[in-house]
């Protein structure tokens, strides 16, 4: 229903637009400046580094690890890459101003009102139309983009012995990703004064579709995608085009776990986990926020740092530059001339340290459940 609503809405911007000068579109799309984008880093090194420090191993993410893998093996999808951040600019560039931090750059448009009672007359009768979903026109409560987003997550275990992942381990995790994209992390109130009001609720719901399980003898299933092919002893991913697949299996050399961007191969998108970080289980990297982090990525987040020194961004607008990540529980730190956000989901704090995403965090994300979107099918 919401896909049917979305699509008129579309078609009707689409008509009222033809009236204007299609000069201004053109000269709209002409401002999205593409200059700063990339897809390879140094993550090859610098994690690995990461992992063979002399004094003990760091947390390492090899969600750009395996970035880079894909896009060697991959050659078209650097230019799908590029198409989706494309799309995404695009979209923040044209987002009516909220007032709050975060709302996008560009200053953007009014949205139009449409007809949706189909009396001929686009007037206030139309302005709230839906209630109980996406509304589309000035003054109603929730934006095209603000509606609540159902996220079904197929979880696949690839286990030692049947249950050593308990189902109360499963269901910590959906709840903790539920209160972290919710914006209810407890430790919150501890956000430096700096960052303020960037904190944002983004608006998805995540749900336990079906939970797989296999058993595996193989110590570790490392980070080139093995355990998402049944043909060489893991599980098959479940439609990734409506479902977010997670995969919790023993990575092996210390990783914690792995995402794959949106604009790869279907068969492979989703997530991966190690047990121990999964869900509830206790340490500093214990508190189920690996997935929080790792989704992230599948909804087209960045390392806050940008995985490169200060000359590189993450795209985002309202988080500061930085040149690294950070670990442990640091207090306010200082790079690039700038505070670092620490506390950002898509650092590499301790779980209790990390507990926000930023508006322009949620823009990026929300942007790909949009018309056009690369998420879109996930839309009802």
């Amino acid at each position: 229903m919401k896909k049917l609503i979305l699509a008129f809405a579309a078609l009707s911007f689409v008509l009222t637009s033809c009236s204007n000068n299609e000069n201004d579109i053109t000269s709209e799309q002409s401002k999205i400046d593409m200059s700063d984008f990339y897809v390879y880093t140094n993550a090859d090194v610098d994690e690995t580094s990461k992992l063979t420090a002399t004094k003990s191993p760091l947390k390492s993410c090899y969600t750009m690890v395996n970035l880079n893998r894909l896009l060697k093996e991959n050659p078209g999808l650097e230019k799908k890459m590029y198409d989706i951040e494309y799309f995404t600019r695009q979209f923040i560039a044209g987002k009516k101003p909220t007032g709050t931090p975060g709302g996008g750059p560009g200053g953007g448009t009014t949205d139009p009102i449409v007809d949706t009672d189909g009396d001929g007359t686009p007037d206030s009768s139309d302005l709230c139309p839906n209630e109980s979903g996406p509304s589309y026109n000035s003054g109603c409560p929730d934006n095209i983009n603000d509606y609540t987003l159902t996220i079904p997550v197929v979880i696949n275990i690839i286990e030692k012995s049947l249950g050593q992942i308990t189902d109360a381990q499963i269901d910590s995790q959906i709840a903790i990703l539920n209160i972290d994209f919710d914006n209810r992390n407890l430790n919150k109130p501890d956000v430096l004064e700096t960052f303020n009001g960037l904190d944002a609720d983004f608006d998805i719901k995540f749900t336990k579709h079906i939970v797989n399980r296999v058993t595996s003898n193989k110590k570790n299933w490392g980070t080139r995608d093995a355990m998402k092919f049944s043909s060489q002893g893991g599980i098959d991913a479940t439609d990734p085009s409506t479902y977010l697949n997670i995969w919790v299996c023993e990575i092996g050399r210390g990783i914690l776990g792995y995402a794959q961007f949106p604009g790869g191969p279907e068969a492979t998108d989703g997530v991966v986990i190690g047990p121990d970080y999964f869900g509830e289980t206790g340490g500093n990297y214990g508190h189920g926020r690996t997935a929080t982090h790792e989704i992230g990525h599948w909804l087209n987040l960045r390392h806050i740092w940008g995985d490169g020194g200060c000359s590189v961004d993450d795209f985002v607008t309202d988080t500061p530059l930085s040149d690294g990540p950070n670990y442990g529980c640091p207090g306010e730190t200082i790079n690039c001339g700038t505070v670092d956000m620490t506390m950002n989901y898509m650092d590499y704090v301790y779980d209790d340290c990390m507990y926000m995403f930023t508006h322009g965090q949620k823009d990026r994300s929300r942007s790909l459940f949009t018309i056009g979107g690369y998420r879109y099918s996930f839309v009802d």
